[in-house]
């Protein structure tokens, strides 16, 4: 197995990660080169920790991890230029102009212009290069505001999303409409995973502008080193089914390599695993140990209260999968933030 680019990673990375074909998907043959966009983000890195772990059996395989220097994929022509240097035949699109809540607020516009032109830029020049699969990240924002719960992969175009980042929400939805259309026009089978709230190493920890549970992270470390009190944003009643970076690399793989359908999976725990933010702040004030006094910000908006996913899709295929045990996952991350923290993204 060959892995491009050989890791000392960058410790720094924007917003905006990103026909030699052989055919090999379902029974045909030759060397498989996978090219991931965003390959230096959270979701990235843990792809490239779980390809390595695994090298020995997957000699035939070659990857290729893009980060924002490597290619501007708002542009269609740096586009075009990074895959006519690499001639992947599998694709696994990350890359995505992303934030927490408070910054989809602001700038909806933005998000739905961005992340439209890097889907589009990235989808056509795959179909343009004779890329055999496809396998892009949506998100459960995706999902209508107003629907009954669980929620499962056939209502994703049932409604309207959460006002609070409908720009963001709208671009991922099109990255659906687009598969299907390329199946019917071209009988491409590109597909989408849809996550829930992701998790772990290599995260982007800006307390402004990230997620919900890097920001948690970030906040708990200044608080316990400066022995200041936890400001939590919200009311902590916000419901969340959260996954760890490391299964949802091993899911995604899963997904790249045998998952044979255009329409979208969940990638998630299950209904019986969904936490308060309450509960994840809990996991990781015990993560790091931390004995202070924790405020809840209700001022602050809690977004949309509730997304219940349904994995059924995922456990027909996959009965079996382990994920890692959650506090277990948060000390990991809260570990692994600690030992890094002048270099991790904030």
């Amino acid at each position: 197995m060959k892995i491009w680019p050989p890791s000392e990673p960058s410790l720094q990375e924007t917003d905006f990660n990103c026909g030699d074909t052989g055919e090999q998907m379902n029974g045909s043959v030759g060397p498989m080169r996978v090219l991931v966009t965003g390959g230096s983000g959270l979701v990235g890195r843990a792809i490239e920790r779980v390809v390595k772990e695994e090298s020995g059996e997957r000699e035939e395989e070659e990857w290729i991890f893009l980060s924002s220097k490597d290619a501007n994929l708002m542009s269609a022509e740096e586009t075009r230029a990074v895959f006519e240097r690499h001639r992947p035949t599998h694709v696994i699109h990350l890359a995505a102009m992303v934030g927490g809540l408070f910054r989809n607020m602001r700038q909806n516009l933005d998000f739905w212009r961005n992340n439209l032109h890097i889907n589009d830029n990235v989808l056509h020049t795959s179909q343009e290069f004779g890329v055999v699969k496809v396998v892009s990240c949506l998100s459960t924002c995706v999902f209508p505001d107003k629907t009954t719960y669980p929620i499962d992969e056939t209502v994703m175009h049932s409604g309207a999303p959460h006002e609070s980042n409908y720009g963001y929400a709208y671009a991922k939805r099109m990255i659906d409409i687009h598969n299907r259309a390329l199946f019917q026009q071209y009988g491409l089978k590109y597909t989408a995973v849809i996550p829930t709230n992701m998790f772990g190493p290599h995260d982007n920890y800006n307390i402004e502008d990230g997620h919900v549970m890097p920001g948690l992270i970030h906040k708990t470390y200044l608080a316990k080193k400066e022995g200041t009190p936890l400001q939590v944003w919200g009311s902590g009643r916000a419901l969340r089914q959260f996954i760890y970076s490391l299964d949802l690399a091993r899911l995604f793989l899963w997904v790249l390599r045998e998952y044979d359908e255009v329409e979208p999976i969940i990638l998630s725990v299950g209904e019986e695993d969904e936490l308060t933010v309450k509960d994840a702040v809990d996991a990781v004030v015990e993560g790091f140990g931390f004995e202070g006094e924790v405020i809840y910000d209700t001022s602050k908006s809690d977004g949309q209260i509730k997304k219940t996913a349904n994995n059924a899709k995922l456990r027909k295929y996959r009965p079996d999968f382990k994920f890692t045990p959650f506090k277990q996952a948060v000390k990991e991350t809260c570990d692994w933030f600690a030992a890094n923290y002048d270099s991790a993204r904030k």
